[in-house]
């Protein structure tokens, strides 16, 4: 029986996937070589899918970009960098996409978890429940 209290460190805000692409390296990797979509995120961590299951416990690095961030990589509006850790992957023997979730261990550059927590602000994403 579920005490109804909320176990997250942070709170979730619900994401459009076909309109939040994220992108993904692996720490050996130069490139952000996988694409795919966001399905919530907080402060901590993000649901995301992929073509690909990447195996929990593999650190990633992740460019997330809202889609009220208009300035790509560069300027006010850049995309968020994260070093994170995937921590779970839905139904692996199941056809792709694949549904996972990653936590975050590290922002990558000053000012993005600034910029991510000031998009929740906006008041254009909702909490998830």
């Amino acid at each position: 029986m579920s005490s109804g209290r909320e176990r997250r460190q942070f709170p979730r805000f619900e994401l459009e996937p076909m309109y939040t692409t994220i992108a993904l390296r692996f720490m050996d990797g130069e490139t952000f070589d996988l694409e795919g979509h966001a399905y919530d995120v907080s402060e901590g961590g993000l649901r995301f899918e992929l073509d690909r299951p990447i195996a929990p416990g593999t650190r990633v690095a992740l460019r997330i970009t809202l889609p009220t961030m208009q300035g790509g990589d560069r300027g006010p509006g850049r995309a968020v960098f994260v070093f994170a850790n995937v921590v779970w992957l839905e139904d692996e023997d199941q056809p792709g996409p694949y549904k996972m979730a990653a936590v975050f261990s590290q922002w990558a550059r000053a000012g993005d978890r600034e910029r991510l927590i000031g998009e929740f602000r906006t008041g254009v994403y909702r909490q998830a429940a």
